[in-house]
């Protein structure tokens, strides 16, 4: 009688199958859980290669989060049918200076995007040539990146900043180009008197 009664708990053939098969699926998933935090723990993330002179795409977007930018939104030619000022950005995709300095370009565009054309030059795009015209962004560059060029309403250079250059030099080439106040009197930006550029500006960053 026992020896009955232990027979009806011995597995069946397809009872052995079915465990084999559930194992087997479990090493599986183990093992491909192991592979994933191998090559999770091997891959470093985007913004780890900011200190690294390596291509890893465009540098607005993937350092800066900045997928707005590029490709502007004027030339240079419609800016200045147009009349507005534009701020000309020479970089380069795999330099760490430049990735860097994203993260000043885009704080600008926070504050100035609506009154100011934004223009990223890759120094890789500009045509190779003797001379250029200055509705060229070519005529401007000088070797350097990143290098910042800030062209008025006229389309004057009144801001060429080469290397990493601060916000603040930035901000103040701006204010002077928008007549706003001081930084130092005002961090916001206020006119200190009214014209038709700086107008939209205060109502934008208000």
């Amino acid at each position: 009688m026992r020896f009955a009664q232990l027979q009806l708990f011995r597995p069946t053939h397809f009872q052995l199958r079915a465990w084999g098969k559930f194992l087997l699926n479990l090493c599986l998933l183990a093992l491909l859980a192991s592979l994933a935090s191998l090559y999770v723990l091997n891959t470093s993330p985007a913004w780890a290669g900011i200190n690294e002179d390596k291509y890893e795409g465009n540098i607005f977007l993937i350092f800066a989060g900045n997928g707005s930018i590029v490709p502007p939104r004027l030339s240079l030619v419609q800016s200045f049918q147009r009349e507005i000022p534009t701020l000309l950005v020479f970089y380069l995709d795999d330099s760490s200076d430049c990735k860097q300095f994203s993260f000043v370009i885009t704080r600008i565009q926070d504050n100035y995007g609506r009154a100011v054309s934004f223009i990223p030059v890759s120094v890789d795009s500009l045509p190779v040539k003797s001379t250029y015209t200055p509705e060229e962004p070519g005529y401007y560059y000088e070797g350097v990146v990143p290098q910042t060029v800030l062209l008025d309403q006229k389309g004057k250079v009144v801001f060429n900043g080469k290397g990493q250059v601060k916000y603040e030099e930035i901000d103040d080439a701006l204010r002077e180009v928008f007549d706003l106040l001081p930084r130092s009197q005002s961090v916001e930006l206020k006119r200190r008197s009214f014209n038709e550029f700086n107008s939209e500006l205060v109502e934008s960053s208000s």
